[in-house]
């Protein structure tokens, strides 16, 4: 045929389509979660698992104003995570109506379970502590509380990440590990600015371990997540986790160079309660900000497709 000599192949007569998203419109409903309620609750429920944990081995090595203030801090924290849940769920009885059901692979479910086991223990702990009575009933009451320390702080990192939202849901493998980190350094924070000098110990390794852990991790989250994790440092999620980063940095600092001085103490735990507060609340509104800019949901969706195809036999990939 005329015009066909010397052609290598078909020639694209229009360019390839780029598709974003309609008429920029995000590919994801947002979480419409109130911050206060939700980013809190993250928080608290880290504190208040990580806490019972601290109180328990403070129990054990005999540190009792340490152990005090550890299950306080652990069942006021619980109280108000669970009172801050029921407040964004919008009717009491709805937090029962998820107690109808154990779905082990909900993590709301066991979630819910959790807190509902958990907060009677935490309470009872914290009252036999304060009053000095029935200790009978709250030695048992502070190991129940300390088993279940780790899965309460830990178990809001697997709800989160069990959604569509890009930044969450992607960063699902390191996640956990953040926020046991964030928990630590929240629950020592708490030692720190709380107990004696002579008692403190304790709460300043789980401090130190807690930040390192947290820092670290989030770190390691970011660069595995490429550009999914923008909004952890752009936006008011970026400038919280930031904020987050130089409080948990300059607790960790006083912490360990101010031991011996009790206001220097407590002014490093309250850094380090701060900075936990920070990070929860910035992954939350970095989450949100995933969720309304469509690029995070389709650039990773066309990516794996890419990947996909060019794993095929060769020529699979041809005019890609």
């Amino acid at each position: 045929m005329r015009g066909q000599r010397g052609r290598r192949g078909e020639q694209p007569m229009v360019p390839e389509a780029t598709f974003d998203s309609y008429y920029g419109k995000p590919v994801l409903n947002a979480p419409v979660w109130e911050p206060r309620d939700i980013a809190g609750y993250l928080f608290l429920g880290g504190l208040a698992g990580a806490s019972s944990a601290l109180g328990a081995g403070a129990h054990a090595t005999g540190r009792t104003a340490l152990a005090r203030a550890s299950k306080v801090g652990a069942a006021g924290a619980g109280l108000v995570s669970l009172a801050a849940l029921v407040h964004d769920l919008g009717q009491p009885r709805r937090f029962l109506h998820m107690l109808r059901v154990f779905k082990v692979t909900s993590p709301m479910s066991v979630g819910s379970w959790l807190l509902a086991g958990y907060v009677p223990l935490a309470a009872a702990a914290a009252a036999s502590a304060v009053t000095g009575r029935v200790p009978r009933v709250g030695a048992p009451a502070t190991g129940g509380a300390a088993l279940l320390g780790p899965a309460v702080a830990s178990y809001t990192a697997a709800l989160i990440s069990d959604t569509a939202v890009p930044a969450w849901h992607d960063g699902h493998r390191e996640m956990p590990y953040v926020f046991v980190g964030s928990a630590a350094t929240a629950a020592g924070g708490l030692g720190l600015l709380a107990a004696p000098v002579a008692q403190q110990g304790p709460a300043r390794a789980l401090a130190l371990l807690g930040v390192a852990g947290e820092l670290g991790t989030f770190e390691l989250m970011k660069k595995r997540m490429g550009m999914v994790a923008e909004p952890y440092s752009s936006g008011l999620g970026g400038r919280l986790a930031r904020a987050g980063e130089a409080l948990a940095l300059g607790g960790a600092a006083g912490a360990l160079l101010g031991r011996r001085n009790r206001l220097a103490s407590a002014v490093s735990g309250a850094a380090l309660l701060a900075a936990s507060v920070s990070t929860r609340f910035g992954i939350f509104h970095a989450g949100v900000d995933s969720a309304r800019d469509p690029r995070y949901t389709i650039a990773p969706q066309r990516a794996r497709l890419a990947a996909d195809v060019c794993a095929r036999p060769p020529g699979a990939c041809r005019n890609r």
